[in-house]
């Protein structure tokens, strides 16, 4: 009998082990020229990053993750290739229900990503090649400046700034077009909380005005109108101080 018990539990066990995860996510992917590492499913939760899976590569480049989302939300894939970087090799991505396919490469991890998934993913890439080409600009911008510091070239410094301050403009009013333009779809007050949360307050209240009921209730809807409703009660506390000192 007992003999039979153990048998029972270790096929229990190794049933367990062998059943698929379900989810209403599936992450499919591949990193050419990877052999061994591993590949980790990451997530955001309580402002920590957190694994939410994990697959080993050895030999098979290929992998696949199932995962279980309420809606549409970041997530990142992190590859830990044991070289001692902390911070390199993590792509983000929109997950939202449905399938998502992420092809990359060893060689230029974050670069040579390409990634098919759903209506947010395909925003998401839009918007973030458009911020290439800013942040191209700025560089361009930052290299010229340091080239006119060293010849102290004061005319060509005052004009770097300003083409630095119209580049601003550029990318802020970019993209708050963007987030009004896609007021139905969780990535516009995504985007407005990692790039222009310093906005104008009236811009924010602009954005966060336009979604739609259903982006309000989402999670990163409901974290652009606390961060509205937070920074107004902050710089009217401001403002009052100020007025008291006077």
């Amino acid at each position: 009998m007992k003999y039979f018990s153990i048998i029972l539990f270790s096929f229990i066990f190794l049933m367990n082990c062998s059943s698929p995860k379900k989810g209403n996510v599936t992450i499919t992917g591949n990193i050419k020229g990877l052999k061994k590492g591993t590949i980790y499913l990451q997530r955001i939760q309580d402002t920590i990053l957190v694994n939410i899976d994990s697959i080993v590569i050895e030999g098979n480049s290929e992998f696949m993750f199932t995962s279980e989302i309420e809606e549409p939300e970041i997530h990142y894939l992190y590859l830990d290739k044991d070289d001692g970087a902390q911070y390199n090799d993590r792509i983000d991505f929109f997950a939202e229900p449905g399938e998502i396919t992420i092809t990359t490469s060893l060689n230029d991890f974050e670069n040579d990503i390409k990634i098919t998934g759903g209506k947010n993913q395909m925003k998401f890439l839009e918007y973030k090649k458009m911020l290439k080409r800013f942040n191209e600009r700025n560089l361009r911008l930052i290299k010229e400046d340091f080239e006119a510091s060293k010849q102290k070239d004061e005319e060509k410094l005052m004009e770097n700034d300003e083409a630095y301050k119209k580049l601003v403009r550029q990318k802020y009013l970019y993209t708050i077009n963007f987030a009004v333009n896609n007021r139905k779809l969780e990535v516009a007050p995504y985007i407005t909380l990692n790039e222009v949360y310093d906005a104008n307050i009236k811009f924010l209240d602009t954005i966060a005005k336009s979604l739609s009921p259903k982006v309000k209730k989402s999670l990163y809807g409901k974290q652009l109108i606390k961060y509205i409703k937070d920074r107004k009660a902050k710089e009217a506390l401001i403002e009052a101080q100020n007025d008291s000192l006077k």
